[in-house]
């Protein structure tokens, strides 16, 4: 099937922390929209045993009905496709007040279109607006990665994209370590390429949840290859998450001081380059900070 024709880009918030939360733990749920998290992710994909897959549609429904809504907004991640899981899982969650689907292992290009059309068809039958619902996919296999690119620009619908780290080693057979050089590259293609087609990129989960420092490492080298937001398995990472994917004040300071002398001095007086306290800032440089402030007000006003 081919994309909806009236599908439109969805309209999307911030995505710095994406809290993802086992739907069958009500305890969780119940807890996730005090967590401060941009996005509230249930998860009935990796976190849910097969057994309790189908129970986990129905209570994935239940709580995109009853959750309390706050700033956040409200995701599903559904089993792959490889899984035979996957048609049934969206019509299972495909709800008024879904806002996305994270896909788990999606692979190319044509299985995203595929998704883009299933999605039509279920918000006719919902009666929500056509093209409401965001695909987020989950790019973590060999495959993924390859086609990374074709995959963020497959559909209007894809907002975001997700690294995934444990599965991509898995599916390479290779050893995860902290240290993370053997997905170094990997991690990079997927920023890369998000940057390419425009959508936000979502860095890995961290297995290792309580070793904060660590954690603040990984996420300031994922912002240092373009990532805006990260993937969060417990509701302690949401502040620092949210803290490191955004502008720091000394950040925004300096880009607003380079944008007003560029447009004062430069622009203004028809020069590409001008000093500024030992520097050059020439166009990249004005655009750059421009870019920064934009980002900024985004994360603020979301």
């Amino acid at each position: 099937m081919e994309p909806s024709p009236n599908s439109h880009e969805p309209a999307m918030r911030p995505m710095r922390s994406v809290l993802t939360v086992p739907v069958i733990v009500p305890r969780f749920v119940e807890k996730a929209p005090s967590s401060g998290a941009d996005v509230i992710c249930l998860d009935i994909e990796d976190s849910v045993p097969p057994a309790e897959k189908v129970r986990a549609r129905s209570l994935a429904a239940e709580a995109i009905a009853t959750m309390p809504r706050g700033p956040n907004s409200l995701f599903v991640r559904v089993n792959g496709p490889h899984t035979g899981l996957l048609e049934d899982d969206l019509a299972g969650v495909v709800r008024p007040g879904l806002e996305g689907v994270i896909i788990s292992k999606a692979p190319d290009a044509d299985t995203i279109r595929r998704i883009d059309a299933l999605l039509a068809e279920l918000e006719r039958e919902q009666g929500i607006e056509p093209g409401t619902i965001a695909i987020a996919p989950l790019i973590e296999t060999a495959l993924g990665v390859m086609n990374s690119l074709a995959i963020c620009t497959a559909s209007p619908r894809v907002i975001a994209a997700v690294f995934g780290a444990e599965d991509l080693a898995t599916d390479m057979r290779i050893r995860r370590t902290r240290e993370g050089e053997e997905i170094r590259w990997a991690r990079a293609q997927v920023a890369v390429a998000c940057h390419a087609a425009q959508v936000t990129p979502i860095d890995t989960p961290d297995p290792d949840y309580t070793d904060l420092d660590y954690l603040e490492r990984e996420m300031s080298l994922a912002r240092s290859l373009g990532y805006l937001g990260k993937l969060c398995i417990h509701p302690t990472h949401v502040e620092m998450a949210n803290r490191i994917f955004r502008p720091s004040d000394a950040e925004i300071a300096d880009a607003r001081m380079t944008v007003e002398l560029f447009e004062r001095e430069g622009i203004a007086k028809g020069r590409a380059a001008i000093p500024s306290e030992g520097r050059m800032i020439d166009t990249p440089i004005y655009e750059r900070a421009k870019r920064l402030l934009e980002w900024a007000e985004s994360v603020t006003s979301g």
